[in-house]
């Protein structure tokens, strides 16, 4: 794996990475008792799993967790959530994406959760790549980097090949 592609991070870098964005959403949200982090399946899933891990670390906030999955060929066919739009009506949100490339899963998933009131909602991604086509940004990232569109990023948050990596 490695042989092909160029490690932009380590996987210690990574998770320094993944406590400076908990750090980050805990600070936005410090006048809140409870935030819900939803995590774009499968791969946001698992970043948002590392950043509820950090969170605990240094932090008491009540944390709704659930994760969000739409086609991404077909991205008007829907999203299933985990959790109900009454579920998350009137509090603050945080999307989580492993890579923010077009926007367009982030935007989707924005507008799923727009069917209801809320507080507000951020997006924390690990990778910005700057390719965007929709008017959304990453709010919280690990890493902001140009890259040409034949380019392929990929993030590794388990074992010993973790890291992030560029081919």
């Amino acid at each position: 794996m490695t042989t092909q592609k160029n490690r932009i991070k380590t996987g210690a870098e990574l998770e320094s990475s993944i406590k400076r964005i908990a750090l980050q959403i805990y600070e936005n949200a410090i006048e809140e008792s409870e935030i819900v982090l939803i995590g774009v399946a499968p791969r946001g899933q698992e970043l948002a799993e590392k950043i509820e891990q950090a969170l605990h670390l240094f932090s008491d906030l009540k944390l709704l967790k659930g994760n969000i999955t739409l086609n991404k060929k077909k991205p008007l066919d829907g999203a299933q959530c985990s959790l109900s739009l009454e579920q998350v009506a009137n509090k603050s949100i945080v999307i989580v994406d492993d890579v923010l490339n077009t926007g367009s899963t982030l935007i989707y998933a924005v507008h799923h959760f727009l069917q209801v009131p809320v507080k507000q909602i951020k997006t924390a991604v690990m990778v910005n790549r700057n390719h965007k086509k929709y008017p959304i940004k990453a709010d919280f990232k690990g890493l902001s980097l140009s890259t040409s569109v034949n380019e392929h990023i990929s993030v590794i948050l388990k074992g010993n090949e973790s890291g992030i990596y560029l081919s």
